[in-house]
């Protein structure tokens, strides 16, 4: 049962960020286990209900959601061997990160952090998403005025193009996501006391289940974008 994350977790990270050596990490791999693998599964499975009321093929096994500790530095100068945070992915089985949708949870000594959308540029995707923002935008403003988007809490993201013009009579507020390579809502000024209360399951399950219809909006432009791949 989640009640919390422990302040071990973030003790943790903040001495892996001063000792990112693989001896270090190696004599402390305990206090990882502990302090961080079992808190983020027993995270993991208390939303595991919520992800299944949104839809059927999440993959919720902890260890196929969680972010490996160790960082990929074959194409980075920055040659650290371990993250200094952690965090999750809640998205279909078996898909390609790079085309899918996916819910994620952050966790660092600095924020903590959940939302919904893209993992980066996903060109396929969006260009269906502006499809449906030319040709339904009533549908598409519908659905974010049902998720509450924008607000003070959610704020929706997303790297622009600089050159591509939204068409000529789209709605103000579509014409402003019109040109973004990705898009993705984050919940942002929450602060980092609340990991260690178990109330923060309910706080995430309750954005999750707010953000439903954008994602199911963002499932469709996704399944739309790779079908137009494999055609």
């Amino acid at each position: 049962m989640f009640q919390g994350f422990p302040e071990e977790t973030i003790r943790f990270f903040l001495d892996l960020r001063f000792h990112n050596e693989v001896p270090w990490f190696h004599a402390h791999r305990e206090e990882y286990e502990a302090y961080i693998r079992e808190p983020f599964k027993a995270f993991i499975e208390a939303m595991t209900p919520t992800m299944e009321q949104i839809a059927d093929d999440f993959e919720t096994r902890p260890n196929k959601c969680l972010a490996r500790i160790n960082r990929d530095i074959r194409f980075t100068r920055d040659k650290s061997p371990y993250r200094d945070h952690m965090w999750l992915l809640f998205r279909r089985g078996c898909e390609e990160r790079e085309h899918s949708v996916m819910y994620w949870f952050e966790l660092s000594p600095e924020v903590v952090e959940w939302g919904v959308g893209f993992w980066g540029p996903n060109r396929p995707a969006m260009d269906a998403l502006r499809r449906r923002m030319t040709e339904k935008p009533a549908e598409v403003r519908r659905i974010l005025r049902q998720c509450g988007i924008p607000d003070e809490t959610l704020h929706i993201y997303g790297d622009r193009y600089r050159n591509m013009k939204p068409p000529s009579g789209i709605p103000v507020d579509l014409a402003m996501l019109y040109p973004c390579k990705e898009l993705y809502v984050k919940r942002v000024g929450v602060p980092l006391k609340t990991c260690y209360t178990p109330e923060l399951i309910k706080m995430v399950s309750d954005d999750f289940l707010r953000l439903k219809p954008l994602y199911h909006l963002f499932r469709k432009a996704a399944d739309e974008g790779l079908a137009q791949l494999d055609a």
